[in-house]
């Protein structure tokens, strides 16, 4: 932890990270909700 001037744009990475991998997975699992609502309901 000798540089820590570079700490906040990991940081920024590491959000900007898990909303490239997370708003995907969250439409992706809203869609299956959808078509399994579809697919139990008739």
């Amino acid at each position: 932890m000798a540089d820590e001037s570079n700490a906040p744009d990991r940081r920024a990475l590491t959000v900007l990270a898990w909303l490239w991998v997370g708003a995907p997975l969250c439409y992706g699992l809203y869609e299956l909700v959808l078509k399994a609502r579809q697919l139990f309901a008739g």
